[in-house]
C-alpha cells in the first residue's frame, strides 16, 4: 500500500546518505519484494517471470490508461524458448505470421533491388514471428493479475539503503520494497534520479551523461481488415514483407508486413537533419500519436506493391498511428545498490535499416 510521504516514512538519517556501493546484500528467508516502474513490454515480461517464480512484485505505470501503440514487431528464436517456457507460445502464434520467404527490397518506383534470404529455421528450432506490437502488449498485460498493476504512478525519486528501497511518486505517496526495477522507457525517471544521485557521489561515468542520438523518426500503423481481393497477400500463411528505399532526393524509406486478421503493418522512416523535417511535429520521444496527420498527408503518394501509402493510411484508424524517434544510446551504468534498469531504460537502440526499420529482434524494448 502507498502511504503519504512524511517523516514517518523517510529513511533513518543515519542510513539515508548511504552510498549504493555500501549496501550489504539482502539476507532474508523471504523472497524480495520487487517494485517495477513501467508497464511496457519489459516491465510486463519481468512481471510474468516473477509471477512464475512466486516472487512478490508490483508494477507502477505513469500513464492513467494503458494504450498499446506501435505496429510491426519481430521476435527471433533466441527469445522464443523463454516465451514457450512461460506458456505464451501458442497464444503468440495465434497473433503472428512466420517469416519464411525472402524479403523483397524495391526502389520507390517498385523496381527490384534485392531479395533478403531468411534464416534457416531448422537450425534454431523456431521460426521468426512477426505480429502487431499492441497485440503482444495486450497478451503480456492479460497475464498480470489486475491488482498488481497500478496506473497514474509516476516515479519522482527514491532512496535506498541496507533496509530496502523507498520510492516517491508524483501523487505524493511512497512505497517500500527490496528491489526497484526501472522499466520506464528511454527517458526513464528511475535512471534519471539514479544518475543524479551517482553524479553527486562522483560514481557516474561521463559517458552516461551524454545526450541520446536522434537521427531518424518512424511513423507506424496497422490497417483494419482489408479486402483479400484487393490485397491477396493478406491470405498467405507466412508474412509478406516489402522494403522500399526512396531515391537520393528524399530522406524516406518505408516497409510493409502482412499480419493475421487480413491486415498490413506499415512503417515509414525519415532521416532528420533538414529544416522542414525537424519541426515541432517530430518533437516527441514516446509511443504517443501527435500531429501525425500532417506527415501522412505529405507522403500519401509514395508507392507500395499495394498501391500508394495513402491507400494504407485510409484503411488505418488515426488513433492507432504512432510516431517515435529512433534514439541510440547504450548506458554503461545499469544497476546500483538495489536498483536495476532494463529495456529502453538502459539500452536504447532503434536500428535503422532501409528494409527492416524498427524490428526489435533481440529481447524486448519498450
Amino acid at each position: 500500500m502507498s502511504v503519504p510521504f512524511d517523516k514517518s516514512t523517510s529513511m533513518p538519517p543515519s542510513l539515508a546518505g548511504a552510498k549504493g556501493s555500501d549496501l550489504p546484500p539482502l539476507v532474508t528467508d523471504k523472497p524480495p519484494r520487487v517494485l517495477i516502474a513501467g508497464g511496457g513490454l519489459g516491465g510486463l515480461f519481468l512481471g510474468i517471470l516473477l509471477e512464475k517464480a512466486g516472487i512478490p512484485y508490483e508494477i507502477y505505470e505513469r500513464s492513467a490508461e494503458i494504450k498499446p501503440l506501435g505496429a510491426i514487431m519481430c521476435l527471433s528464436p533466441n527469445i522464443l524458448a523463454a516465451i514457450e517456457q512461460l506458456g505464451l507460445y501458442e497464444e503468440l502464434l495465434a497473433i503472428s505470421k512466420p517469416m519464411r520467404g525472402g524479403r523483397a527490397i524495391l526502389t520507390d518506383k517498385l523496381k527490384p533491388i534485392a531479395d533478403i534470404t531468411p534464416i534457416d529455421n531448422d537450425i534454431f528450432g523456431y521460426e521468426r514471428l512477426l505480429f502487431p506490437r499492441p497485440e503482444f502488449h495486450n497478451l503480456l498485460f492479460s497475464k498480470i493479475p489486475k491488482e498488481k498493476i497500478h496506473l497514474s504512478k509516476k516515479v519522482l525519486s527514491f532512496q535506498q539503503n541496507h533496509e530496502g528501497v523507498m520510492v516517491r511518486f508524483s501523487d505524493n505517496t511512497t512505497l517500500h520494497g527490496d528491489i526497484l526495477v526501472g522499466a520506464d522507457g528511454a527517458h526513464s525517471a528511475v535512471r534519471q534520479h539514479l544518475y543524479k544521485t551517482l553524479t553527486k557521489e562522483g560514481l557516474l561515468p561521463k559517458s552516461d551523461n551524454l545526450e541520446m542520438k536522434k537521427g531518424f523518426i518512424s511513423l507506424v500503423g496497422t490497417t483494419n481488415a482489408l479486402d483479400p481481393e484487393k490485397y491477396p497477400d493478406v491470405l498467405k500463411e507466412d508474412c509478406q514483407s516489402y522494403g522500399i528505399i526512396g531515391d537520393g532526393s528524399t530522406p524516406y524509406t518505408w516497409v510493409t508486413f502482412t499480419v493475421p486478421g487480413n491486415r498490413i503493418c506499415w512503417n515509414v522512416v525519415v532521416q532528420l537533419g533538414i529544416t522542414e523535417i525537424a519541426d515541432d511535429q517530430f518533437r516527441t520521444s514516446d509511443w504517443v500519436p501527435q500531429q501525425n496527420q500532417k506527415m501522412m498527408d505529405s507522403i500519401r503518394h509514395f508507392m507500395t506493391p499495394y498501391g500508394t501509402l495513402g491507400d494504407l493510411f485510409d484503411e488505418t484508424d488515426i488513433e492507432r498511428v504512432s510516431k517515435v524517434f529512433f534514439e541510440d544510446m547504450l548506458f554503461e551504468t545499469w544497476n546500483h545498490g538495489r536498483t536495476v534498469l532494463i529495456g529502453d531504460g538502459i539500452y536504447i537502440f532503434f536500428s535503422y535499416l532501409p528494409f527492416c526499420a524498427h524490428l526489435h529482434c533481440i529481447g524486448f524494448h519498450d
